[in-house]
């Protein structure tokens, strides 16, 4: 588990925590060990954005434009690797997530969040457009028209609505949240890893693939599925009556 951990500042991204954030989400990406991977945050917030009191978005100085680019990219490796990795991903909303929190949410394959947490985009109370993804996510897992709404008004959005617009999957009492977060992870880290990997893969390319061309891609993974040792001991464990042990290959 990744658990942001500036709990005084509401858990909010410096450049050094966003470094470190890449680091170890890649590292646990490259871990065979690591089965799913589970983010959160330490004290009351999953993560209020861009710390604005440590520069933030509005730094100035010697860099260029190009070079801050340059540096808003690097860091938004972090919601890239959490989409694209192989491996599921898994939030666990504990409290506000805002800004770029709101953004290193999404860009898991699920949200956990807790009754009391709260969402909202803020940029634009701070005249800033987004970043980290946040347009990309919200705008496929809502639309544009909801997007735009969540966007351009940065409302707090209570979880009771959250999950009617399809921004988190569960919702628990904030006492039970870690629990049921982790029993979650841990349904999802005993799953076929190559089945997992490849259903993940399908879903990224739904949302600009023809109907033709993902017929084609879900049949060519059923296949590679097929030749897995983990469909064999699917079978033989439903055969047997047990659950199924699978190995990742």
């Amino acid at each position: 588990m990744l658990e942001l951990n500036r709990p005084d500042r509401l858990n909010a991204l410096t450049g050094e925590l966003h470094d470190a954030l890449n680091y170890a989400v890649a590292d646990a990406a490259r871990d065979d060990g690591v089965g799913c991977v589970v983010v959160t945050g330490a004290g009351r917030a999953f993560c209020a954005g861009g710390d604005t009191q440590s520069g933030g978005r509005r730094e100035t100085g010697p860099r260029s434009q190009e070079q801050r680019v340059d540096a808003m990219v690097h860091h938004a490796e972090t919601v890239k690797l959490l989409h694209m990795m192989p491996k599921p991903t898994l939030a666990i909303v504990n409290g506000a997530a805002a800004g770029a929190g709101l953004a290193l949410a999404l860009a898991c394959d699920m949200r956990i969040a807790a009754a009391d947490a709260i969402m909202t985009t803020a940029y634009v109370r701070l005249a800033l457009s987004g970043d980290f993804g946040c347009t990309y996510f919200l705008t496929r897992l809502v639309g544009p028209a909801i997007a735009s709404e969540l966007l351009f008004l940065s409302e707090k959005i209570q979880m009771d609505r959250a999950i009617q617009l399809g921004l988190v999957n569960r919702i628990v009492p904030s006492d039970d949240l870690l629990a049921e977060g982790m029993c979650m992870a841990h349904a999802l880290a005993a799953m076929p890893p190559v089945t997992l990997r490849l259903m993940k893969r399908n879903i990224a390319a739904a949302f600009g693939a023809g109907f033709d061309e993902m017929i084609e891609r879900e049949a060519a993974a059923m296949v590679r599925c097929t030749k897995t040792q983990d469909a064999r001991e699917a079978l033989a464990a439903r055969r047997e009556r047990r659950p199924a042990v699978f190995v990742g290959y």
